[in-house]
């Protein structure tokens, strides 16, 4: 028994002739004989009885009809629930995705323009956190996507994929004198007020050394924990800062402009998502929007 079959039945009890029930459903007159005849032959019943060309329902027929229609009435909200899926317009009632605290004032919005209008039944949670607790969120899958810098050991039961690199560059107001330069190296900042990025963790550490081995004290004016208050530190003249050109191209808005810093260094970014767990078709597409801003944000004019 198979849903053409009950669609056969429904349709005849309808019309009550096998021409109309073809022209209807699209099929040869001899197809929805033989479809009857395979629907009779599984349930082991006579639903039809045949009188001078005509059929005439059974008593079981008219029964069994109102469960085909239950049936069929089933499969057309399933088809229909997926179709709503597949265009975005019903989804998971929720789409968590993490993202460093730098991205939530022009990146993520951005980002989402175009995702709220083609999966309106979708709710989406923003969580802007550093590295290590997004890390710790996916891997807890407290949240389905997280961006993070690709630094140290990635957590147990997380895939990442790499969406974006970025170089070592000193960002300064564009009306610095440092900005007159093609490239900023650690001496060309001696005396000069900085504004780094907190200490402890992994990308300051490093940078900490880079000073320390080129005989120069750094003069650091400002600590702070985001990229974005320290390119808007700069844009305000309170200093220089030095961090990846992924997110100095986030800020080219600001009167600042970056220079490579120099010895350079590269970042990596990744999308974490929780191993051997398959996106939904909603958080999928969450992923595709933050690869296109991506993009977009890194592209040079």
């Amino acid at each position: 028994m198979n849903i053409k079959q009950l669609e056969v039945l429904r349709t005849l009890l309808s019309t009550g002739s096998t021409i109309a029930t073809a022209k209807a459903m699209g099929l040869s007159q001899s197809g929805i004989s033989r479809l009857l005849a395979q629907l009779e032959a599984d349930l082991s019943l006579t639903l039809f009885a045949r009188d001078k060309g005509r059929l005439i329902p059974t008593p079981e027929a008219v029964l069994l009809a109102r469960d085909a229609e239950s049936v069929l009435l089933a499969v057309d909200r399933m088809s229909g629930h997926a179709e709503d899926l597949r265009n975005g317009a019903a989804g998971p009632e929720i789409v968590r995705i993490g993202l460093p605290s730098s991205m939530w004032e022009n990146f993520a919005p951005a980002m989402l323009i175009d995702y709220v209008r083609d999966f309106p039944g979708v709710r989406i949670e923003t969580f802007f956190e550093t590295t290590t607790a997004i890390n710790k969120l996916v891997g807890e899958r407290v949240i389905d996507l997280g961006f993070l810098r690709m630094e140290g050991e990635i957590g147990p039961g997380i895939d990442v994929e790499r969406v974006a690199t970025g170089k070592s560059v000193c960002v300064v107001r564009e009306d610095h004198p440092l900005a007159k330069l093609e490239e900023i190296t650690v001496k060309d900042l001696r005396n000069v007020p900085l504004i780094l990025i907190g200490r402890q963790r992994p990308n300051r550490m490093a940078l900490d050394q880079v000073f320390k081995k080129a005989g120069v004290k750094p003069m650091v004016k400002i600590e702070t924990h985001t990229n974005s208050s320290a390119c808007a530190y700069v844009a305000h003249g309170l200093g220089v800062t030095i961090i990846s050109s992924f997110y100095a191209n986030l800020y080219r808005h600001l009167p600042v402009v970056a220079r490579p810093f120099v010895p350079q260094a590269t970042q990596e970014f990744g999308l974490a998502r929780a191993s051997g767990a398959p996106l939904s078709i909603a958080a999928q597409a969450l992923s595709d929007a933050l690869k296109r801003e991506i993009q977009l944000s890194q592209k040079i004019d």
